[in-house]
């Protein structure tokens, strides 16, 4: 059974469970949403996905999570926080932060809304000293929360991902540390 882990005015985060790649593959896993995702998944992608997800949430106490809109019950995104794993990255294990919205939900404010509780979950009881997010030069979107949020950008832990497209390899950093979160809210 799935836990809660935060409530916020809109949106219950809780572990994802058994039969949530199912669901996740049919609501999130759009053309659009992926676009800077590294594309369109395979059932089986995010099955494997999942199974890390959970994995990492019993060993490690944190994983991403699903985003639930309270008002329908219905699965509005994924967030959440797992351990750098891109093996071009210069700073493996830093507590990474993401994100990703559906579609027909997005400029409603779910993305940083989620990420606020995540981040008082990455800096309370996961006690991270800091976190990272990630993203392709090209996500303005999401490098644009990055910054709404207080994070700043780490030009020196840039890399290019080759799993990407060519006209969108650049993957761009940004960083936060508990004391700026602190005097950012």
């Amino acid at each position: 059974m799935a836990d809660i882990i935060a409530e916020t005015e809109r949106l219950i985060l809780r572990t994802v469970e058994e039969g949530d790649a199912a669901l996740q593959f049919r609501v999130l896993n759009t053309p659009k949403v992926m676009a800077r995702l590294g594309g369109v998944k395979e059932l089986h992608e995010i099955e494997a996905k999942h199974a890390k997800t959970m994995a990492s949430q019993a060993r490690e106490g944190f994983s991403f999570l699903m985003m639930i809109e309270k008002d329908t019950g219905e699965l509005v995104g994924h967030c959440g926080i797992k351990r750098v794993d891109n093996a071009l990255a210069h700073n493996q294990g830093d507590h990474e932060i993401g994100w990703l919205v559906r579609e027909d939900r997005w400029r409603r404010g779910y993305a940083e809304e989620a990420m606020r509780a995540v981040l008082e979950w990455a800096f309370g009881r996961v006690g991270a000293p800091h976190v990272v997010a990630l993203t392709s030069r090209m996500n303005e979107a999401s490098w644009r929360l990055m910054e709404k949020l207080g994070m700043r950008r780490r030009t020196d832990l840039d890399f290019d991902d080759p799993d990407y497209p060519p006209d969108d390899r650049r993957m761009i950093l940004y960083a936060i540390t508990k004391q700026e979160w602190e005097q950012a809210k």
